[in-house]
């Protein structure tokens, strides 16, 4: 009986009447006079009842047990029972009695399960208003899933169901070993890397992302970063810095820029030949370079990373900090043209190293190559002003599309042409005609921006840092090219809080600026391999293929050496030393993605419009 006592429910006795699970029907006196008959009864046993008590034994024992039968009992979820009148449930025929004893079952079954999974639902397990850690960590993996929990679970479903795809499109080279297998791994473990650097060490997320590069490409059994096609890490790395581009002169205030124009010249300038000629003079001492050798060593360390260094102040200025200054937009604007005059530097030495091409032309290669990308980027921005016409329908997302490809033919092409410093200068230009322009309109193509940099940023810093192979260092040169970079370093320091004087910048924020001048990467991973890759087309001497093994370990150095520091100092001494100015109305529009960043892009400046 007890069993049917703790469905989950009601039941009708009548019912197990039917089925022969009462045998005999109970007879329960309910007034004190029938107790008294029974007592008189029990004395007279030995006489012999007439006819007519016994029926009205009979009748009294009809009228108890059918009032028993009718007696229901309801369970509840939380086990309690209740007694209730069987005239309220309606009877069941025979005929439906074998479905009543299946949902009797289910609802045994119910109540089973309810008492062994209630001590893990969050519905009966609410959070106490002051919970200990314990409490609230035992409350996390409750069920169902809920907050950071539910939110892993959903994006590593998300994460299988796009391999599957990728999979059932793509074939076998979504399968561990093929290329498109390495570049899906390192895209998403470098978004979980750059997630967990950002919020357990408060540090720029590309930190994260660069050391996951370089473990996928060194690491014994997880170096799957080998299996990536070089052209395809070259042509997503250059989509990528790209996007960081655009979003550089979409955030730039034209007018801050025309103030400090003077102090953008001499900071793109000024610490650029300082630190190459000081490496170079290391270099032939030191290292017993060359030369030429040494020019072109200085000229590649001394390139900073607009990979690193625009990203990191574009978060400083969503936050307000150097924005009253034009801190922010005097570093994008001069790392760009510092990036111009280094690479440009770079291949007039190597020219007249190995005497490809006109001496002249090699010289005048830099101005031509500011020339370039200044001129295609107004000129294209001027162009973007007019088309598509305001009045269009979905006119930002087209102005978008054309500003994109817009900037990835400035990268591209100047490589075609052979003058590929003009790319970086003529992206962000582009970007910087166009919004002077479209002023307010501007927020919807900035929000597109940001959110195509969700995607860009994990694979641009997980393939640079997939790039530095453990195997390019030389041990013997470690050392004495480690020197030759801190030495470079110094006289960078130096030269930049020398280059702000007179700029109206505090002393604080001129050693700031001098900090934000420290990260290299990009131009080091891209021009490290080309001189030694030279050496084997052109001349085979074992002295001068030894000289470019030398220069590839240097630069591989100061990535390892200046990049994470570098974007490190740049976020830890933009809180210390900037002013933060009152913060500005962003056009972001991602949600929260783990492993991501969430850039924020300013409001017009007013005095614009």
């Amino acid at each position: 009986m007890m069993s049917f006592l703790k469905q989950k429910g009601s039941f009708d006795l009548t019912q197990i009447k039917r089925q022969n699970l009462v045998e005999e029907q109970t007879s329960w006196p309910d007034s004190s006079e029938n107790i008294d008959g029974e007592n008189e009864k029990l004395q007279g046993k030995n006489a012999p009842a007439s006819v007519d008590e016994r029926k009205l034994e009979e009748e009294d024992e009809e009228e108890v047990g059918v009032s028993w039968a009718k007696l229901c009992f309801t369970i509840d979820d939380e086990g309690s029972v209740t007694m209730v009148d069987g005239d309220l449930y309606p009877s069941l025929s025979p005929s439906q009695t074998e479905d009543y004893n299946l949902e009797c079952q289910e609802n045994s079954r119910y109540a089973c399960c309810l008492s062994c999974t209630k001590p893990l639902l969050t519905k009966y397990n609410p959070l106490p208003p002051n919970p200990s850690y314990c409490q609230r960590l035992k409350y996390a993996f409750m069920c169902p899933p809920h907050g950071t929990l539910a939110s892993i679970i959903t994006w590593c479903s998300v994460v299988l169901l796009l391999w599957a795809v990728l999979f059932s499109v793509l074939g076998d080279d979504v399968l561990p070993g093929g290329n498109i297998f390495a570049l899906y791994v390192l895209v998403v473990t470098s978004m979980v890397a750059g997630l967990v650097i950002q919020k357990l060490f408060r540090l720029p997320p590309l930190l994260g992302m660069l050391m996951m590069g370089f473990i996928l490409r060194n690491v014994p059994y997880v170096d799957i970063a080998t299996d990536i096609d070089p052209s395809w890490s070259s042509v997503l790395r250059s989509m990528s810095l790209v996007i960081i581009l655009l979003k550089a002169g979409l955030g730039i205030d034209t007018t801050a820029l025309r103030k400090l124009g003077c102090v953008c010249f001499r900071l793109s300038f000024i610490p650029c030949l300082v630190e190459a000629s000081a490496v170079a003079v290391v270099g032939y001492i030191v290292l017993k370079f060359p030369w030429d050798w040494a020019f072109m060593l200085g000229f590649i360390v001394t390139a900073l990373s607009p990979a690193v260094v625009v990203p990191s102040l574009l978060d400083l200025q969503d936050e307000g900090r150097g924005v009253a200054k034009g801190i922010p937009t005097l570093g994008v604007a001069a790392c760009s043209l510092d990036n111009v005059l280094a690479i440009s530097a770079f291949g007039l030495v190597m020219g007249i190293s190995f005497s490809s091409g006109n001496i002249y032309f090699n010289i005048f290669r830099g101005p031509i190559e500011v020339v370039i990308g200044l001129a295609y980027g107004f000129l294209t921005g001027v162009l973007f002003w007019y088309f598509p016409a305001k009045e269009e329908e979905g006119v930002a997302a087209k102005r978008t599309v054309l500003l994109f490809c817009g900037g990835v033919l400035a990268v591209f092409g100047s490589n075609a042409i052979n003058f590929p410093g003009a790319g970086a200068l003529g992206c962000i230009t582009v970007a910087v005609v166009s919004a002077y322009k479209w002023k307010e309109a501007k927020i919807k193509i900035q929000r597109a921006i940001n959110l195509s940099w969700v995607l860009f940023e994990p694979i641009l810093y997980g393939l640079i840092g997939a790039e530095v192979s453990i195997g390019y260092l030389n041990g013997s040169t470690v050392g004495l090219g480690l020197l030759t970079i801190l030495v470079g370093v110094i006289f960078r320091i130096i030269a930049t809080i020398f280059s702000t004087a007179c700029s109206g910048l505090t002393t604080k924020e001129r050693v700031f600026m001098a900090f934000a001048w420290l990260p290299k990467a990009t131009v080091q991973a891209a021009l490290g391999p080309v001189a030694l890759e030279t050496v084997k087309e052109k001349s085979g001497d074992e002295q001068l293929e030894e000289y470019a093994i030398q220069l590839l370990t240097i630069a591989v150095l100061s990535i390892l050496a200046t990049a994470p520091i570098g974007a490190a100092l740049i976020s830890i001494g933009g809180k210390k030393f900037l002013q933060k100015s009152v913060p500005v109305e962003t056009a972001s529009n991602h949600s929260s993605i783990p492993g991501v960043t969430d850039p924020q892009t300013p409001k017009p400046n007013t005095s614009e419009l």
